[in-house]
């Protein structure tokens, strides 16, 4: 691992609870990522700033995966881990009451009659670490299932994800209910997976194409001018 910030991160000998943390993002230790996040709770550390401190570090392991210094099973590691600790932060910050700013609020899923799911693990993970509201809404999510989710969580953004080419239509046929229902001017639709490319990408009307999972969360910043 070349990337100086994380070396230092994973060697730091120091026993406080917020070094544990992150240390525990670096090396995929979910057993040690929930034990130094309620060490912190009882510390009264901020909820908020524990997860700023996590998306620090998930940010830092998408650039190292980016760089080709980091691979796959790293990234999804680190996803897990954090994935491990969120629930138990978003709980945290409704108790306390504490407000978190986000970029925007995003919907996403797999598209109808595919299911897989790692690339889409790896997008909302990190969504999440640039502060999107992330509402993943699954596999084999039908047209209006994701419809129906924009309206309710007033998505600025709309991020499927197509592993099969024979499902990669259903790119295009959530874009055209989009169009029918009016709503297409009011969301960003960020579509991705192996069966998509950038050319398949604007022959559907979407707004952005990234083939990998940093490259979406930077897309969604851009999209909305973040």
């Amino acid at each position: 691992m070349e990337n100086s910030s994380l070396k230092d991160i994973i060697n730091n000998s120091s026993d406080s609870p917020l070094n544990k943390l992150k240390k525990s993002i670096a090396t995929y230790d979910k057993e040690l990522a929930i034990i130094s996040f309620n060490e912190l709770i009882k510390e009264k550390f901020s909820p908020v700033l524990i997860l700023e401190k996590i998306s620090e570090v998930m940010r830092l392991i998408g650039k190292a995966y980016e760089n080709d210094e980091l691979y796959l099973p790293d990234l999804i590691g680190a996803s897990d881990t954090m994935s491990a600790v969120l629930p138990l932060a978003e709980a945290e910050i409704i108790k306390s009451g504490e407000k978190i700013h986000s970029p925007g609020a995003v919907v996403l899923g797999t598209v109808l009659g595919d299911i897989h799911t790692i690339g889409k693990q790896m997008v909302g993970t990190l969504l999440r670490a640039e502060g999107f509201t992330v509402y993943d809404i699954g596999v084999d999510v039908s047209a209006e299932k994701f419809v129906s989710a924009i309206k309710a969580y007033n998505a600025d953004i709309l991020a499927m994800s197509a592993l099969l080419t024979t499902t990669a239509y259903e790119q295009k046929k959530v874009i055209s209910i989009l169009q029918e229902e009016e709503l297409r001017d009011k969301v960003k639709v960020m579509v991705g997976g192996g069966a998509v490319t950038e050319e398949f990408a604007c022959s559907i009307g979407a707004d952005g194409y990234d083939p990998t999972a940093p490259g979406a969360a930077k897309l969604a910043l851009k999209l909305l001018n973040k």
